[in-house]
């Protein structure tokens, strides 16, 4: 088949006190952040895995190993820009995003419009391009107990 390709994105990165919260590409005010190589942008990793895994072009830790010194602390938005310079390369363009975060605090739907316009911006489409839920996991495991965040992610992208 060549058009239309379906992709599919996991993450999870831990929480810490004291480290700034970044998530779909904006900081977001909380008492913890997510630990990790980079900023730890969770929402933006798991989009990032599943724009690759869509074009057949591997996963975000092949081209931004954590081994790398050069990634430690980057900016996960310049990292979806050369993911989206990949899948340009290869001829794909995105058809939507849909992605859910899981988290118990903070509360993420105030800043969905935010992300939305900062994610499209950085990938060069629409805002309505791109679906962001939110959910708890009703206190259970361990996003309920607050000691990490989650993000699934799953991409449509075809052929131009």
């Amino acid at each position: 088949m060549k058009g239309f390709r379906v992709g599919f994105g996991y993450d999870v990165h831990q929480l810490k006190e004291g480290v700034p919260f970044w998530l779909g590409g904006i900081e977001v005010a909380h008492d913890k952040g997510a630990v990790g190589h980079s900023d730890a942008d969770v929402l933006i990793h798991v989009i990032c895995d599943a724009l690759l895994g869509a074009a057949d072009l591997r996963d975000i830790g092949f081209h931004f190993s954590d081994q790398d010194p050069k990634f430690k602390g980057i900016d996960s938005k310049i990292l979806l820009r050369d993911v989206m310079k990949l899948l340009r390369d290869e001829g794909y363009a995105i058809g939507n995003i849909d992605s859910t975060i899981c988290l118990q605090l903070p509360k993420i739907n105030p800043h969905i419009p935010d992300m939305k316009a900062c994610l499209a911006n950085v990938m060069g489409i629409e805002p309505n391009q791109v679906s962001i839920k939110a959910t708890t996991t009703e206190k259970l495991g361990f996003v309920g107990r607050q000691e990490g965040v989650s993000a699934y992610c799953v991409v449509l992208i075809y052929k131009v």
